[in-house]
């Protein structure tokens, strides 16, 4: 029995999400006032899921979008808070009754393409013209745009606190590690994710992704043939594990530790910036990832790329006023508002290049390790054997003569059908 998802708001919780998103009806003509019949607008209702921290800001641009076609429809625009990590899942519960616009990461696309969940873009030509490549590639299936790009920076680089780190210290992993526990400090990461366990392997030429089925994956982490093997990288995972300045936590922990002065570097994403800044002051510094020791070699750690991006209901019964909507949200304009109110990064072209834009530490650390990453394209069999690898590596419960076994069990999971 398939769930739905209920987008019925009492008359006073209503209130309070169109507050700030529709705008007011002009007055009446006064009585005896003698005026020529118009015809009335249409009547338009949209839904539209974003993350809850984006209310405030979406409703500004929902009342801009009311100006630009005030006259042409009486708008209603109910704005529904949704995890922009979960959208597939809440929107494929119920297509009919989902968002007529969504907001998505990139790595739901394909899934979201597959259940006709979206359909081609119709003015494909000019989003490619006027936002980045890379931002284009990941809204795109088989090079078919299937969604509008929104941000260009759903990845992760590092932190650091300049009064702990040169800019020497910061190109490689080791040495970090060691003037955080001279300082009795710790550097983190969040090996509970497979996301950010790939910036491990990537660089070592041991590869993961998906199968052309579009549901399974490949890989080949526990290869024992090649210049880095995959007990290198799990001997590499060992000792960062048991070292004292490394401490492996999730995006609470590291603001924690950050808040609290135990974190003085980290490998987190943009979405923290601002927090962090406050915390650090003219000490927040921010870069590509560092290299790591791995079979006696230097290696650059690697990123997923990720970006976020405005979908259209299929299902919606008004597609016409939806795309509309969509193509206004992610407008250069509306961009650089997003970048303004949240320090979310764009990827229109003329935004992205902007002095502001380019003066934010964290976005320019996201460029500069943009040469390093690459699209996330994974299978969801991925992240659980992941997961258990890693979590066997911090509890201890593995050594160097387990590490082949437990590498073939780990890539047995994440390739199984």
């Amino acid at each position: 029995m398939k769930r739905k998802i209920s987008l019925w708001f009492p008359v006073f919780l209503a209130a309070g999400f169109l507050s700030g998103c529709q705008k007011q009806q002009p007055a009446s003509p006064e009585s005896g006032t003698e005026t020529k019949e118009m015809p009335l607008p249409e009547s338009v209702s949209l839904t539209v899921w974003g993350a809850a921290e984006d209310e405030a800001l979406l409703c500004q641009i929902f009342d801009s979008f009311q100006e630009q076609y005030r006259g042409e429809a009486d708008f209603q625009i109910t704005f529904h808070p949704e995890s922009e990590s979960h959208c597939a899942d809440a929107l494929l519960a119920d297509l009919e009754q989902g968002a007529d616009v969504f907001a998505f990461a990139d790595d739901q696309l394909n899934t979201l393409v597959a259940a006709g969940a979206l359909e081609p873009v119709e003015n494909a030509e000019s989003v490619r013209e006027n936002n980045l490549p890379e931002s284009v590639l990941a809204a795109s299936v088989n090079d078919t745009l299937y969604a509008l790009p929104l941000t260009a920076d759903n990845g992760y680089f590092l932190y650091y606190n300049k009064d702990y780190f040169s800019e020497e210290d910061i190109l490689s992993l080791d040495r970090m590690l060691s003037v955080a526990a001279e300082r009795g400090r710790k550097v983190s990461m969040e090996w509970s994710s497979g996301w950010y366990v790939y910036s491990l392997f990537g660089g070592t030429g041991l590869t993961v992704g998906l199968n052309d089925d579009g549901i399974t994956n490949y890989c080949t982490w526990n290869s024992t043939d090649g210049a880095i093997k995959g007990t290198d990288v799990a001997k590499a995972m060992l000792d960062i594990a048991k070292h004292p300045g490394f401490l492996s936590t999730d995006d609470a922990g590291f603001l924690e530790g950050v808040r609290n002065g135990t974190v003085i570097a980290g490998i987190n994403g943009v979405w923290n910036a601002v927090a962090v800044g406050e915390v650090w002051g003219d000490g927040f510094g921010a870069a590509k990832l560092p290299s790591y020791t791995c079979a006696g070699k230097q290696v650059q750690m690697t990123s997923f790329s990720g970006y976020k991006l405005i979908g259209v209901n299929a299902y919606s019964k008004e597609r016409k006023w939806s795309a509309r909507l969509a193509e206004w949200i992610t407008s250069g304009e509306n961009q650089m508002l997003r970048f303004g109110m949240r320090g979310q990064g764009p990827s229109a072209i003329n935004a992205a290049a902007s002095e502001e834009v380019r003066s934010s530490p964290a976005i320019a650390a996201l460029l500069e390790q943009s040469q390093y990453s690459s699209l996330q394209r994974i299978g969801n069999n991925f992240w659980e054997p992941v997961t258990t690898f890693t979590s066997d590596i911090l509890n201890g419960n593995l050594s160097e003569e387990t590490l082949q076994e437990q590498l073939d069990i780990m890539v047995e999971g994440i390739t199984a059908p």
